[in-house]
């Protein structure tokens, strides 16, 4: 069975974040949050309910490993922080981000052609 710390390990791979990322966002520093991992410091219940109410992760699934690790899907943390960065940005920048993600997916498409890929177009 897996211990507190594997379970916050666990949680921070599959939102497939750094440690740097995770501990900005739960209001720690990296090197807390680093201990944290390590088993060098106590998990306290306050960082706990965050990482339960900024990613929605079942606290009695973090304490326990029973039940389900999410509430609800888990959100997209690269796509919430370049939402971020982007909200932050002047009419000019935003534009060329646009252009270059646009890019972007053209090239990709470009290279999964021929392998079954169908992109995903919501516009």
């Amino acid at each position: 069975m897996m211990s507190v710390i594997e379970r916050l390990k666990t949680v921070r791979h599959t939102l497939n974040v750094s440690q740097k990322i995770f501990a900005k966002s739960i209001f720690i520093s990296t090197s807390y949050y680093a201990c944290l991992e390590s088993g060098h410091r106590k998990i306290k219940d306050t960082i706990l309910d965050s990482i339960s109410k900024i990613y929605n992760v079942k606290k009695e699934w973090l304490l326990t490993g029973n039940g389900e690790m999410f509430d609800t899907e888990p959100p997209d943390v690269k796509l919430e922080e370049l939402t971020d960065i982007f909200k932050r940005l002047n009419g000019h920048f935003q534009g060329y981000i646009l252009d270059q993600v646009r890019h972007l997916e053209k090239i990709q498409i470009k290279e999964l052609k021929g392998k079954n890929y169908t992109p995903n177009r919501q516009r």
